[in-house]
């Protein structure tokens, strides 16, 4: 399958050390099957950090999802569990990761997922409206996370 990530530069080597921390799954690189969806974070990237939207394609093999050799975490849809990992991982404090998977396949909460998640943390809302909220605005769309050098050897650049 292919796989997108936006971004601002022609990325032709995976360095998870320039990766930012507290994003959904957790400081990793970000891919979606949705070329659309990357080049609009592209032009995100390209506006705040200067530079040129581009969308780097790789090939992933989706097989690998399903064997022993990476530690995989699949959330099929918005739920409870989602919500919980997503807040876990957006206001870890710490330099460590808050899990050990390799990949993580799952929803992309919306873009306003800070201020639910502190309304959430300050119990003005409940975990239910939590989820709800976390939604993304355009439909569900899913991303995938590889949080690892194991996980990111399985990426070829196209």
């Amino acid at each position: 399958m292919k796989l997108y990530h936006g971004s601002n530069t022609d990325i032709q080597q995976i360095d998870l050390a320039k990766s930012r921390p507290n994003k959904d799954f957790g400081k990793g690189f970000y891919l979606t099957t949705d070329k659309v969806q990357a080049y609009k974070l592209a032009e995100q990237r390209a506006l705040f950090f200067g530079g040129t939207p581009i969308v780097n394609e790789y090939f992933f093999d989706e097989s690998i999802l399903t064997d022993d050799s990476l530690n995989v975490k699949i959330f099929d849809d918005y739920s409870v569990e989602w919500a919980e990992f997503v807040v876990k991982n957006r206001f870890n404090p710490s330099k460590q990761p808050t899990h050990n998977y390799d990949i993580v396949y799952g929803p992309i909460a919306n873009d306003k997922v800070g201020v639910q998640i502190e309304l959430f943390t300050d119990n003005l809302i409940d975990m239910n409206t939590l989820v709800k909220r976390l939604k993304f605005t355009q439909g569900i769309t899913f991303q995938y996370y590889f949080g690892s050098e194991k996980a990111i050897v399985n990426l070829q650049k196209l």
